[in-house]
């Protein structure tokens, strides 16, 4: 199969899996954790086991936009790493859970990981295990199934028109007693959030935003999740045509 056909007929991510000389020349020098298994590299030995791998390895659905207009459910995390090769992962919390047992004390790791490719599309998962390495894969694996699009636009009266990467109106979220509100910002205004919202907004390519909190944001857990709850009640507001246009509002990542 020549390089043109590749591109026409594969996804991204089975692009570069089928690659990997290039891949070798420029190694990342950012990974944190070395010995954590390479999706790239995984999806050389991938066999589909649903309707939809097998569309993707296919080349029938090359887009994650056109894997969601599917219907079908994504259950194998192979086909976002090939739909979305570039999403980066970032550890939010790692909390040490002890249990009481009759044979003594059980320990375990309590993981949040959150993962985005920094234009539009973001998701967060939690996973527990007896190893921390064994608990960060896990959770990066729940996080990539709980991707979600996001839809950002230009809300705020103090921008010029045109379009921005603020959120497109007041939204609210909550995790527990945690409460988070998200605000249109004018473009330059930055993130103005706590730092756990901050780690969460940046990973879903939100650069403007003003927020209001309330409750234990002290929590790390519950605050990340908040933020999350507010983005995804973004696309559960009904919003006309009118309004998608007057605030330049765009789902997932913009294409130029």
């Amino acid at each position: 199969m020549t390089e043109e056909e590749i591109t026409l007929t594969m996804a991204p991510g089975l692009m570069k899996a089928y690659a990997p000389d290039e891949m070798e020349e420029t190694p990342d020098p950012r990974r944190r954790r070395k010995n954590q298994d390479d999706p790239i590299a995984a999806l050389r030995k991938w066999e589909p086991r649903t309707r939809l791998g097998a569309a993707v390895m296919a080349g029938q659905i090359i887009t994650y936009e056109a894997a969601i207009a599917s219907g079908l459910p994504i259950r194998e995390v192979q086909i976002v790493d090939a739909l979305i090769p570039d999403l980066e992962d970032e550890v939010i919390s790692v909390n040490m859970v002890q249990r009481m047992t009759d044979s003594g004390r059980r320990v375990r790791f309590n993981v949040m990981a959150c993962v985005g490719n920094r234009d539009g599309y973001v998701g967060l998962g939690m996973a527990k295990a007896k190893e921390v390495a064994t608990a960060i894969r896990k959770a990066i694996t729940a996080a990539k199934l709980n991707l979600i699009a996001v839809q950002r636009g230009n809300g705020s009266w103090e921008s010029s028109p045109g379009p921005g990467k603020t959120v497109p109106f007041k939204v609210n979220g909550r995790a527990a007693s945690t409460r988070v509100t998200l605000m249109p910002a004018a473009k330059g205004k930055g993130l103005v959030i706590g730092e756990t919202g901050k780690r969460v907004l940046e990973l879903a390519g939100v650069e403007d935003v003003l927020s209001r909190t309330k409750g234990q944001t002290r929590t790390t857990i519950n605050y990340a999740a908040a933020t999350f709850n507010a983005l995804q009640n973004i696309n559960t507001t009904r919003i006309s045509n009118t309004q998608r246009e007057t605030l330049y509002i765009h789902k997932g990542r913009k294409f130029e």
